[in-house]
């Protein structure tokens, strides 16, 4: 059956324009940050220009912004490799075996993705002081690690899940303990889910702002608390918080491309089933 001309026209017209309307805010920051101030302020807007990387090394020649992306990269990467520690067992766990209250520890890491931030903002700002944990790497990572560890059971548990259990039965057979099959067999199998699991962790770890704004002072400060910490009541300088936030983006799409073979694997499987 031939496709209308006009039909494939459509979708070619709106696919462009939704990738358009998706990339121009990262376009709009990137050129931002390449610009001079009097073509930040230029009305009407400005696009050609002469770029310029005074405001990177306006950041950059800051300790502050640089300590905060060095903190940045310690939480995010900690939390993601913590979350894939104790996730992925969890996940083979619950994907592999039956025991008591499974539905109810399901539910569980489930709904902790139901309660909004702001909800545990004062109770964990409370129990942080109380423990003395305040302006530090690990206060940060324990409640990333709380709401990135559903995630991984979640995603884990499907690709486990989706596994032949022929394969599990027949390294029994020959003798293979559980760890060695959730080793050598689960893991390298459910890799596009490890992949996606690991690109969600590390974004949310590293885009956090609410719980990093309210334990962190200076120490522990994180790259968005800096870029909003720009503001003031004199002055926006824009400049700088878009080459911040440029900054901030790169490590996130550097990321998900060196995992994206991975990524789009671990999103499209069961969607052909």
């Amino acid at each position: 059956m031939k496709t209308n001309p006009l039909l494939r026209l459509g979708h070619l017209v709106g696919l462009i324009l939704i990738i358009v309307f998706m990339l121009f805010p990262f376009y709009w920051m990137l050129a931002s940050s390449l610009k001079s101030q009097a073509d930040l302020l230029a009305s009407p807007p400005v696009f050609i220009f002469k770029p310029t990387l005074e405001h990177y090394a306006e950041i950059f020649a800051d300790e502050k912004v640089t300590l905060a992306i060095l903190n940045s990269f310690i939480v995010a990467i900690s939390t993601t490799a913590l979350a894939l520690l104790l996730g992925a067992p969890a996940a083979y766990a619950l994907a592999r075996f039956d025991f008591r209250g499974k539905k109810d520890i399901w539910f569980w890491f489930i709904s902790n993705r139901m309660i909004s931030p702001i909800v545990l903002a004062l109770p964990v700002y409370l129990l942080a002081r109380n423990l003395n944990m305040l302006d530090s790497h690990i206060v940060l990572i324990l409640i990333y690690l709380t709401f990135n560890l559903p995630i991984v059971v979640w995603l884990c548990t499907d690709q486990f899940a989706g596994i032949p259990g022929e394969l599990e039965q027949a390294a029994r057979v020959d003798g293979a303990g559980t760890f060695t099959i959730f080793a050598r067999i689960y893991l390298p199998l459910a890799l596009p889910g490890l992949a996606v699991s690991a690109i969600f962790s590390f974004i949310f770890s590293w885009n956090e702002l609410l719980y990093a704004l309210i334990l962190t002072r200076r120490a522990a400060q994180t790259a968005p608390v800096i870029a909003t910490s720009f503001m003031s009541g004199y002055e926006l300088p824009w400049g700088k918080i878009m080459a911040t936030g440029s900054v901030i983006v790169l490590p996130v799409t550097i990321f998900a491309l060196l995992v994206s073979r991975h990524m789009i694997r671990g999103l499209t499987m069961g969607a052909t089933k």
